[in-house]
């Protein structure tokens, strides 16, 4: 009699962010022989998709891939539309299982069978059961908040997407690391007037080397105004009031972007059962298997390190799948499924333009 039959789990791994980390665990999960099931609040690789338009990555393409899938870029540093791209001809490829814009409400049950409430963007519920979780849910969806008067205004963001809206305005950007200089570089060169508030006494030291020679540059030329030292105390509906080194200054303005950083789900993450130790917040979990204080729940990708999310990134969390995957093996039978249509050939055995990964070709 069959798991369904016996009204047992569906599935033998379900995945709590549909990320690349996500999807490379999904991805070794089904080598293993195991059924697997994505499930997102948003869509496939949401927080890429929430990313600058013309963003480009920091690193090179090989040290993004997953599934053993090339990515053919002609860029040295690919950008954001051509990840998407990638991922997309990945998850095809692979055919996994993706349950897009699923919120997860709860989660209940104990290893080996786990109920997973989900509710759609409509208000409908669904159940999944699974005998195993992983979560890599990221971090870049949880902004750390600035907690002043004004934050609420719709002239805030703490997330930047496009400079052209932004012509012609008075526009502050919150924060002294990369995603804050690139903004600000990026809103200047497309005509709007730039003021960056950051609470250090410089540009962070986490800024990329080629991005910081230019920051510094429009700063010390006037292009850019600077508050170092200084932060923003309140927001109204046509000014900022700044609190600097010489007193506090209202200043003119249209538009706030608030770009000082995201945190993992900690509430989500307690709610599991899942102990977070220290002033990082880092979640405890077996450094070898990566499977938490919580028997049958598996931590992947950035939540691993807590509150210290520049440690962990696509390079090093694609591999977190690997890790699990050997140590459900080990746990709920080798091979479980080698019947399945997967177990007859992996990416690395076949030919890529058996894969159809042509960047660009879908992107308008």
């Amino acid at each position: 009699m069959s798991d369904e039959e016996n009204n047992g789990p569906v599935f033998d791994v379900l995945v709590i962010g549909a990320g690349p980390t996500g999807m490379a665990c999904a991805i070794e999960v089904q080598r293993s022989g195991f059924r697997s099931v994505l499930v997102d609040k948003g869509c496939l690789c949401n927080s890429i998709y929430h990313y600058p338009s013309h963003m480009t990555f920091f690193t090179t393409p090989e040290l993004l891939e997953i599934g053993d899938i090339p990515f053919p870029s002609p860029n040295q540093k690919p950008n954001r539309n051509e990840a998407l791209e990638y991922y997309r001809k990945v998850a095809e490829f692979y055919e996994l299982d993706v349950r897009q814009y699923r919120t997860v409400e709860t989660v209940t049950g104990h290893d080996g069978d786990f109920s997973v409430l989900t509710r759609d963007r409509f208000g409908r519920e669904e159940i999944l059961r699974s005998r195993k979780l992983i979560i890599a849910t990221g971090y870049y969806d949880r902004p750390n908040y600035l907690n002043i008067p004004g934050e609420e205004l719709p002239k805030v963001n703490h997330y930047y997407d496009d400079p052209h809206p932004y012509y012609d305005l008075d526009v502050v950007v919150v924060g002294g690391k990369n995603s804050a200089a690139i903004a600000a570089l990026e809103l200047w060169r497309h005509g709007a007037r730039v003021t960056l508030v950051h609470r250090g006494p410089s540009m962070h030291r986490h800024v990329k080397y080629w991005i910081l020679p230019d920051i510094e540059n429009r700063i010390k030329n006037g292009e850019i105004a600077a508050h170092f030292s200084s932060r923003l105390m309140e927001i109204k509906a046509d000014t900022v009031r700044i609190e600097t080194p010489e007193g506090i200054r209202e200043l003119p303005n249209d538009y706030v972007f608030a770009l000082t950083g995201y945190h993992p789900d900690f509430a989500f993450l307690r709610a599991l059962g899942v102990r977070l130790d220290g002033k990082d917040m880092q979640p405890v979990c077996d450094a070898e298997c990566l499977e938490s204080n919580v028997p049958g729940v598996y931590l992947a990708g950035v939540i691993v390190a807590g509150s210290r999310t520049n440690e962990i990134f696509i390079e090093n969390g694609r591999f977190h799948g690997r890790q699990i995957a050997a140590d459900l093996e080990r746990k709920l039978g080798e091979r479980k499924l080698g019947e399945r249509k997967l177990e007859r050939m992996s990416a690395a055995e076949t030919p890529i333009d058996a894969v159809a990964l042509t960047t660009g070709s879908n992107e308008t």
